[in-house]
């Protein structure tokens, strides 16, 4: 599948996508949502045949993605507000689908993630970002909210951070993304592919199915007290018990050797 703004590889079992702008610091249009929507469907059906286990996004240059460009803003302004709300809704179910990629997503941010960029930070399962990294969601700066961004984030920091900072739009550190969980890992910016890797390694050692399930399990009980979900946390363990990939982890470890979805 080619692409006009993205760049795209695959190693091994790892997919790894970079947003390919730059020229503008790697910052949205509507084509730029339009394609990260065509790549995350063909990531999550790679997912379902276990051909992805992982996915990397990065940007390409200086700066990983300073939000939406001045270009698409221009166009934007002189929209009507059904063509706002088709505009906005495209972009909301871009980050609904990332966010629930059946695979790891782990951002990889150098420069600056600002506006939807830290956006990108928020449905990001894990972030590593340079030490020198700054965020912000600065919507309010112009007039506007950080509106389609707004469950992810909440859920990622909670809503004392989100309040501070989709309020006064200022920019933060990445050690303190770090500190209120935008950020996982945060090294010098000759560090990160390394870092990266840590996190791949991690994730290429643990089940396949297991991890999808895990996943799914964080979006199905966040905000639910644990008496509300107790069936149905107890019905998925029991379930992955006797999978085949249960079954497999448990003989692997009584007979001290790597499980067959880790066997390099």
């Amino acid at each position: 599948m080619s692409y006009q703004h993205l760049t795209t590889r695959r190693d091994g079992a790892v997919e790894y996508l970079t947003l390919n702008r730059p020229q503008v610091r790697n910052a949205f249009n509507d084509q730029v949502i339009a394609e990260l929507s065509r790549w995350t469907a063909a990531t999550g059906e790679a997912a379902g045949r276990h051909d992805v286990r992982a996915a990397v996004i990065a940007g390409a240059g200086k700066v990983f993605c300073a939000g939406a460009d001045a270009t698409w803003m221009a166009k934007m302004a002189a929209y009507s507000e059904a063509e706002n709300l088709s505009d906005a809704t495209a972009m909301a179910r871009m980050y609904m689908a990332i966010d629930e990629l059946p695979v790891p997503v782990i951002a990889r941010v150098q420069g600056a993630a600002l506006g939807g960029g830290a956006g990108l930070a928020a449905v990001a399962d894990i972030v590593v970002a340079d030490d020198q990294a700054v965020f912000g969601f600065t919507e309010v700066k112009l007039g506007i909210v950080p509106a389609t961004i707004s469950p992810f984030v909440t859920a990622k920091i909670g809503i004392s951070a989100t309040r501070e900072l989709f309020l006064t739009g200022g920019r933060f550190s990445a050690a303190r993304a770090r500190e209120i969980g935008l950020v996982h890992a945060v090294v010098a910016a000759d560090e990160l592919d390394a870092a990266v890797a840590a996190f791949v390694r991690e994730i290429l050692g643990a089940a396949p199915e297991a991890v999808a399930a895990a996943k799914a399990l964080i979006r199905s009980v966040t905000g639910h007290p644990a008496a509300e979900v107790l069936a149905d946390t107890a019905a998925a363990i029991a379930s992955r018990r006797v999978s085949a990939e249960g079954q497999e982890g448990l003989r692997a470890f009584l007979e001290k050797r790597k499980p067959s979805w880790n066997a390099s």
